[in-house]
């Protein structure tokens, strides 16, 4: 399994041959300017709400790629409307696709589409295959209902959450979260792309290193093997 950072929230990820771009938000980056949109492969692209800095380019990569959306009823419903195949899930819900099954899981955030219409409850994913079980949060603050994903799903190798404070968890949030979830393994995103989710990446590292886990912090266009 092959995870690459593409800048704010936005990873692609390589599990059982299928490619998956998760909340994109590139071409509008400056700090990822030196991502190329049409280097980019994609089966299907999981957007975790509506927000633009999560679906910018989901429009493009999906007619690039002839890609599937999966995402919530009111997400994917407005991208079918602009011709763009989707999968709609709801919160609590599961399904088995080609790369893994997929649980939408609960996130304590705002959604809108980025004309304004209403984007549905926020999300996040936990994905399981005969690889690995990971979870992407999205964009969350610290909720009770983490403390679930254990209960119902495999075991976490790994969880990407948002650590960047001001519209999420900060990242001393974020070190409850991984207990919640019980995962030691943590991807951090959306931090620092804009003022207001700025951080200190050293203390970031120290925080979960005192409480004995790992927080992975990868530079735009870094892969990592999972």
């Amino acid at each position: 399994m092959k995870l690459t950072y593409l800048g704010q929230s936005a990873f692609h990820l390589i599990t059982n041959g299928i490619n998956l771009i998760f909340d994109p938000m590139i071409s509008a980056n400056p700090l990822a300017s030196h991502i190329e949109l049409s280097s980019l492969s994609s089966d299907y692209i999981l957007l975790s709400h509506g927000h633009s800095d999560h679906v910018a380019d989901a429009e493009i990569l999906a007619k690039q790629n002839n890609a599937k959306i999966i995402s919530n009823y009111e997400v994917v419903s407005w991208f079918e409307n602009k011709g763009i195949a989707g999968h709609p899930m709801n919160l609590g819900g599961k399904y088995p696709f080609e790369f893994g099954t997929v649980k939408y899981v609960n996130a304590v955030h705002s959604s809108m589409m980025p004309d304004g219409s209403y984007g549905g409850a926020p999300g996040g994913f936990v994905i399981w295959n005969g690889d690995k079980s990971f979870y992407f949060a999205g964009d969350t603050a610290l909720t009770l209902d983490m403390k679930l994903i254990p209960m119902l799903c495999p075991t976490l190798d790994f969880a990407i959450l948002p650590i960047g404070d001001n519209f999420t968890m900060g990242y001393e949030d974020a070190v409850l979260a991984a207990d919640f979830i019980q995962c030691d393994k943590i991807i951090g995103c959306h931090f620092d792309t804009f003022g207001y989710i700025k951080i200190d990446h050293e203390a970031a590292i120290s925080e979960f290193k005192n409480a004995g886990k790992e927080l992975i912090l990868l530079k735009i266009g870094q892969s990592i093997d999972l």
